[in-house]
Protein backbone atom coordinates (compact mmCIF):
# COMPACT_ATOMS: atom_id res chain seq x y z
CA UNK A 1 0.00 0.00 0.00
CA UNK A 2 1.23 3.59 -0.54
CA UNK A 3 2.45 5.48 2.48
CA UNK A 4 0.04 7.90 4.05
CA UNK A 5 -2.69 6.91 1.38
CA UNK A 6 -5.09 4.59 2.86
CA UNK A 7 -8.81 4.63 3.63
CA UNK A 8 -9.65 1.36 4.71
CA UNK A 9 -13.37 0.30 5.77
CA UNK A 10 -14.23 2.12 8.35
CA UNK A 11 -14.43 0.52 11.52
CA UNK A 12 -14.89 4.10 13.45
CA UNK A 13 -18.31 5.63 12.48
CA UNK A 14 -18.06 7.77 9.60
CA UNK A 15 -16.09 11.45 9.21
CA UNK A 16 -18.10 14.67 7.69
CA UNK A 17 -15.51 15.80 4.70
CA UNK A 18 -15.59 18.08 2.13
CA UNK A 19 -15.20 16.45 -1.05
CA UNK A 20 -14.40 17.69 -4.26
CA UNK A 21 -16.84 15.38 -6.74
CA UNK A 22 -16.28 17.39 -10.10
CA UNK A 23 -14.89 20.27 -11.23
CA UNK A 24 -16.16 23.71 -8.90
CA UNK A 25 -18.25 21.56 -7.06
CA UNK A 26 -17.77 20.59 -3.00
CA UNK A 27 -19.73 18.39 -0.92
CA UNK A 28 -19.86 18.36 2.77
CA UNK A 29 -20.57 14.30 3.20
CA UNK A 30 -20.02 11.80 5.11
CA UNK A 31 -17.03 9.39 4.59
CA UNK A 32 -15.00 6.65 5.61
CA UNK A 33 -12.69 7.68 8.76
CA UNK A 34 -9.16 6.93 7.98
CA UNK A 35 -7.38 4.54 10.31
CA UNK A 36 -3.57 4.61 11.37
CA UNK A 37 -0.87 1.98 10.13
CA UNK A 38 2.01 1.14 12.03
CA UNK A 39 4.29 4.74 11.68
CA UNK A 40 1.64 6.62 11.31
CA UNK A 41 -1.16 8.94 13.42
CA UNK A 42 -4.50 9.76 13.34
CA UNK A 43 -4.97 13.66 13.37
CA UNK A 44 -8.15 15.25 14.36
CA UNK A 45 -8.27 18.70 12.48
CA UNK A 46 -8.54 21.79 13.71
CA UNK A 47 -7.46 24.35 11.30
CA UNK A 48 -6.88 24.08 7.56
CA UNK A 49 -6.08 26.71 5.27
CA UNK A 50 -7.34 27.31 1.82
CA UNK A 51 -3.91 27.47 -0.80
CA UNK A 52 -4.37 29.32 -3.90
CA UNK A 53 -3.65 26.10 -5.29
CA UNK A 54 -6.82 24.22 -4.12
CA UNK A 55 -8.61 27.18 -5.97
CA UNK A 56 -6.80 26.29 -9.04
CA UNK A 57 -7.58 22.13 -8.35
CA UNK A 58 -11.08 22.93 -7.46
CA UNK A 59 -11.87 24.50 -10.50
CA UNK A 60 -10.06 21.81 -12.77
CA UNK A 61 -7.47 24.27 -14.12
CA UNK A 62 -4.05 22.18 -12.59
CA UNK A 63 -5.39 18.64 -13.54
CA UNK A 64 -3.83 18.32 -9.97
CA UNK A 65 -6.68 17.80 -7.68
CA UNK A 66 -8.78 14.83 -9.96
CA UNK A 67 -12.36 14.01 -8.02
CA UNK A 68 -13.13 12.52 -6.21
CA UNK A 69 -10.84 14.24 -3.39
CA UNK A 70 -10.75 15.55 0.16
CA UNK A 71 -8.26 18.54 -0.50
CA UNK A 72 -6.44 20.41 2.15
CA UNK A 73 -2.47 20.78 2.64
CA UNK A 74 -1.78 23.61 5.30
CA UNK A 75 -3.33 22.07 8.82
CA UNK A 76 -3.23 21.78 12.32
CA UNK A 77 -4.83 19.22 15.06
CA UNK A 78 -4.22 17.03 17.55
CA UNK A 79 -3.30 13.53 17.87
CA UNK A 80 -6.46 11.36 17.96
CA UNK A 81 -4.57 7.53 17.75
CA UNK A 82 -1.29 6.20 16.73
CA UNK A 83 -0.08 3.38 14.61
CA UNK A 84 0.88 0.63 16.59
CA UNK A 85 5.13 1.26 15.98
CA UNK A 86 4.53 4.61 16.73
CA UNK A 87 6.73 5.91 20.10
CA UNK A 88 7.67 9.11 19.46
CA UNK A 89 4.10 10.88 19.67
CA UNK A 90 0.71 10.13 22.12
CA UNK A 91 -2.52 11.10 21.73
CA UNK A 92 -3.06 14.68 22.47
CA UNK A 93 -0.11 16.42 21.12
CA UNK A 94 -0.72 19.33 18.72
CA UNK A 95 1.01 19.19 15.63
CA UNK A 96 1.11 20.79 11.86
CA UNK A 97 2.48 18.45 9.32
CA UNK A 98 4.61 18.73 6.03
CA UNK A 99 2.87 18.87 3.01
CA UNK A 100 4.76 16.83 1.67
CA UNK A 101 4.94 12.77 2.00
CA UNK A 102 8.53 11.91 1.52
CA UNK A 103 9.85 8.48 1.01
CA UNK A 104 12.93 9.06 3.69
CA UNK A 105 14.91 6.46 1.49
CA UNK A 106 16.01 7.65 -2.29
CA UNK A 107 19.28 9.76 -2.68
CA UNK A 108 17.49 13.39 -2.80
CA UNK A 109 15.82 12.65 1.45
CA UNK A 110 19.10 11.11 2.16
CA UNK A 111 20.85 14.39 1.56
CA UNK A 112 18.33 16.30 3.16
CA UNK A 113 16.00 17.55 -0.13
CA UNK A 114 12.90 15.73 1.02
CA UNK A 115 11.53 18.66 -1.49
CA UNK A 116 12.48 16.82 -4.11
CA UNK A 117 11.91 13.28 -3.05
CA UNK A 118 11.65 10.38 -5.92
CA UNK A 119 8.57 9.52 -4.81
CA UNK A 120 7.20 12.19 -3.67
CA UNK A 121 3.39 12.71 -2.90
CA UNK A 122 1.67 16.15 -1.66
CA UNK A 123 -1.75 15.63 0.92
CA UNK A 124 -4.78 16.69 -0.44
CA UNK A 125 -3.34 16.08 -4.04
CA UNK A 126 -4.27 13.94 -6.91
CA UNK A 127 -2.72 13.90 -9.93
CA UNK A 128 -2.50 11.28 -12.88
CA UNK A 129 0.25 9.41 -10.51
CA UNK A 130 -1.35 8.95 -6.84
CA UNK A 131 -4.69 10.22 -4.87
CA UNK A 132 -3.54 11.84 -1.08
CA UNK A 133 -6.72 12.67 0.55
CA UNK A 134 -6.48 15.93 2.37
CA UNK A 135 -7.06 17.82 5.59
CA UNK A 136 -10.61 18.93 4.38
CA UNK A 137 -11.82 16.86 7.09
CA UNK A 138 -12.65 15.94 10.76
CA UNK A 139 -9.26 13.42 10.55
CA UNK A 140 -6.53 12.63 8.67
CA UNK A 141 -3.61 10.25 8.83
CA UNK A 142 -0.33 10.94 8.04
CA UNK A 143 3.35 9.18 8.43
CA UNK A 144 4.55 9.96 11.87
CA UNK A 145 7.95 11.72 10.11
CA UNK A 146 6.30 14.67 8.62
CA UNK A 147 4.73 15.51 11.85
CA UNK A 148 6.18 19.08 13.91
CA UNK A 149 5.25 19.91 17.36
CA UNK A 150 3.41 23.48 18.04
CA UNK A 151 4.42 25.40 20.90
CA UNK A 152 1.92 26.03 23.08
CA UNK A 153 2.37 29.71 22.40
CA UNK A 154 0.51 29.35 18.56
CA UNK A 155 -2.94 28.84 17.95
CA UNK A 156 -4.03 26.01 15.91
CA UNK A 157 -4.69 28.45 12.84
CA UNK A 158 -1.34 30.06 13.44
CA UNK A 159 -0.04 26.50 13.24
CA UNK A 160 -1.74 25.88 9.80
CA UNK A 161 0.41 28.72 8.55
CA UNK A 162 3.71 27.25 8.83
CA UNK A 163 3.17 25.00 6.09
CA UNK A 164 3.11 28.46 3.69
CA UNK A 165 5.31 30.54 5.46
CA UNK A 166 8.06 27.82 4.86
CA UNK A 167 7.33 27.97 1.37
CA UNK A 168 8.68 32.11 1.75
CA UNK A 169 11.39 30.40 3.52
CA UNK A 170 12.71 28.26 1.73
CA UNK A 171 12.19 30.43 -1.53
CA UNK A 172 13.76 33.50 -0.03
CA UNK A 173 17.07 31.16 1.27
CA UNK A 174 17.87 29.79 -2.60
CA UNK A 175 19.58 32.87 -2.90
CA UNK A 176 22.48 34.88 -0.44
CA UNK A 177 20.24 38.15 0.89
CA UNK A 178 23.19 40.75 1.53
CA UNK A 179 22.53 44.11 3.26
CA UNK A 180 22.77 46.11 0.65
CA UNK A 181 20.42 44.18 -1.83
CA UNK A 182 17.38 45.17 -3.69
CA UNK A 183 14.73 42.47 -3.62
CA UNK A 184 12.02 42.56 -6.10
CA UNK A 185 8.61 40.27 -5.36
CA UNK A 186 6.51 40.04 -8.20
CA UNK A 187 3.41 38.72 -6.76
CA UNK A 188 1.86 40.18 -3.54
CA UNK A 189 -0.25 36.92 -2.44
CA UNK A 190 -0.44 35.59 0.62
CA UNK A 191 3.23 33.34 -0.10
CA UNK A 192 4.20 36.91 -2.01
CA UNK A 193 3.50 38.90 1.38
CA UNK A 194 5.13 36.03 3.08
CA UNK A 195 8.23 36.44 1.34
CA UNK A 196 8.10 40.04 1.65
CA UNK A 197 8.10 39.34 5.55
CA UNK A 198 11.42 36.88 5.88
CA UNK A 199 13.53 39.39 3.19
CA UNK A 200 13.07 41.73 5.63
CA UNK A 201 13.92 39.34 8.25
CA UNK A 202 17.02 38.47 6.06
CA UNK A 203 18.05 41.95 5.97
CA UNK A 204 17.48 42.96 2.41
CA UNK A 205 18.13 46.76 2.04
CA UNK A 206 15.38 47.60 -0.17
CA UNK A 207 12.09 45.02 -1.10
CA UNK A 208 10.37 45.96 -3.81
CA UNK A 209 6.40 44.76 -4.35
CA UNK A 210 4.12 44.47 -7.77
CA UNK A 211 1.03 43.73 -7.97
CA UNK A 212 -1.97 44.94 -9.81
CA UNK A 213 -4.20 45.36 -6.93
CA UNK A 214 -3.83 47.82 -4.51
CA UNK A 215 -5.32 46.51 -1.18
CA UNK A 216 -2.21 44.01 -1.81
CA UNK A 217 0.66 46.82 -2.65
CA UNK A 218 -1.45 48.43 0.95
CA UNK A 219 -0.45 45.42 2.57
CA UNK A 220 2.64 44.59 1.66
CA UNK A 221 3.82 48.07 2.88
CA UNK A 222 2.84 47.10 6.33
CA UNK A 223 4.61 44.18 6.39
CA UNK A 224 7.88 45.35 5.22
CA UNK A 225 7.81 46.06 1.43
CA UNK A 226 9.85 49.61 1.55
CA UNK A 227 8.30 50.34 -2.27
CA UNK A 228 4.80 49.23 -3.73
CA UNK A 229 4.28 49.61 -8.12
CA UNK A 230 1.24 48.87 -9.26
CA UNK A 231 2.39 47.01 -12.44
CA UNK A 232 -0.80 48.58 -14.24
CA UNK A 233 -0.05 52.13 -13.41
CA UNK A 234 3.73 52.44 -14.42
CA UNK A 235 6.57 50.96 -16.15
CA UNK A 236 8.25 48.95 -12.84
CA UNK A 237 11.36 47.97 -15.15
CA UNK A 238 12.35 51.60 -14.82
CA UNK A 239 11.10 52.76 -11.34
CA UNK A 240 13.22 50.08 -10.11
CA UNK A 241 16.16 51.19 -12.07
CA UNK A 242 15.27 54.81 -10.29
CA UNK A 243 15.41 53.36 -7.09
CA UNK A 244 18.42 51.42 -7.60
CA UNK A 245 21.06 53.92 -8.94
CA UNK A 246 20.27 52.61 -12.66
CA UNK A 247 21.43 49.16 -12.09
CA UNK A 248 18.47 47.08 -11.27
CA UNK A 249 17.64 44.37 -8.17
CA UNK A 250 20.15 42.08 -6.82
CA UNK A 251 17.01 39.77 -6.86
CA UNK A 252 13.72 38.95 -8.14
CA UNK A 253 11.31 36.57 -6.88
CA UNK A 254 8.47 35.90 -9.15
CA UNK A 255 5.59 34.30 -6.94
CA UNK A 256 2.78 33.96 -9.44
CA UNK A 257 3.98 31.64 -12.63
CA UNK A 258 2.35 33.08 -15.66
CA UNK A 259 4.12 34.69 -18.57
CA UNK A 260 3.64 38.30 -18.03
CA UNK A 261 5.24 38.29 -14.36
CA UNK A 262 8.27 35.83 -14.92
CA UNK A 263 9.19 38.10 -17.73
CA UNK A 264 8.19 41.41 -15.83
CA UNK A 265 10.33 40.07 -12.80
CA UNK A 266 13.07 39.23 -14.85
CA UNK A 267 13.33 42.45 -16.79
CA UNK A 268 14.08 44.32 -13.25
CA UNK A 269 17.24 42.30 -12.43
CA UNK A 270 20.72 43.92 -12.57
CA UNK A 271 23.28 42.90 -15.06
CA UNK A 272 24.55 39.69 -13.03
CA UNK A 273 21.28 39.43 -10.61
CA UNK A 274 19.52 36.17 -9.51
CA UNK A 275 15.83 35.24 -10.08
CA UNK A 276 13.44 32.71 -7.68
CA UNK A 277 10.62 31.63 -9.23
CA UNK A 278 8.18 30.30 -7.09
CA UNK A 279 4.99 30.25 -8.60
CA UNK A 280 4.02 27.61 -11.31
CA UNK A 281 0.12 28.62 -12.37
CA UNK A 282 0.98 27.83 -15.77
CA UNK A 283 3.03 24.56 -16.51
CA UNK A 284 4.81 26.71 -19.55
CA UNK A 285 6.23 30.27 -19.94
CA UNK A 286 7.43 32.28 -22.65
CA UNK A 287 11.04 32.88 -21.66
CA UNK A 288 13.11 35.99 -22.47
CA UNK A 289 16.20 33.38 -23.48
CA UNK A 290 18.75 36.19 -24.94
CA UNK A 291 18.40 38.48 -22.13
CA UNK A 292 18.97 36.05 -19.79
CA UNK A 293 21.85 35.09 -21.09
CA UNK A 294 23.33 38.06 -22.23
CA UNK A 295 22.55 39.29 -18.56
CA UNK A 296 24.10 36.56 -16.96
CA UNK A 297 20.95 35.67 -14.83
CA UNK A 298 21.30 32.64 -12.47
CA UNK A 299 17.81 31.10 -12.01
CA UNK A 300 16.58 29.30 -8.84
CA UNK A 301 13.84 27.19 -8.79
CA UNK A 302 11.65 26.71 -5.29
CA UNK A 303 9.83 23.69 -4.97
CA UNK A 304 8.11 23.25 -1.98
CA UNK A 305 10.30 23.46 1.20
CA UNK A 306 12.86 21.08 2.72
CA UNK A 307 13.28 21.01 6.50
CA UNK A 308 12.55 24.59 6.98
CA UNK A 309 9.47 24.08 9.55
CA UNK A 310 11.53 24.17 13.00
CA UNK A 311 12.68 27.94 11.36
CA UNK A 312 9.45 29.01 10.81
CA UNK A 313 7.56 27.74 14.04
CA UNK A 314 10.41 30.09 16.03
CA UNK A 315 9.99 33.09 13.44
CA UNK A 316 6.06 32.84 14.16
Amino acid sequence: RHVGSPYREPSLPPMKALLLTAPSRLEYTDFPSPTPGDYEVLLRIRACGICGSDIHGWDGSTGRRRPPLIMGHEASGEIAAVGPRVTKWKVGDRVTFDSTISCGKCGPCQTGHINLCENRRVVGVAPVEYRQHGAFAEKLVVPERILYAVPDALSFPQAAMIEPVSIAVHAVQRVKINPTDTAVVVGAGMIGLFVIQVLRWAGAKQIIAVDLAENRLALARTLGATHTLKSDACDVPAEVAKLTGGNGADVALEVVGVSPTLNLALATLRRGGSAVLVGNLAPKTDFPLQAVVTKEITLYGSCSSAGEYPLCLDLI
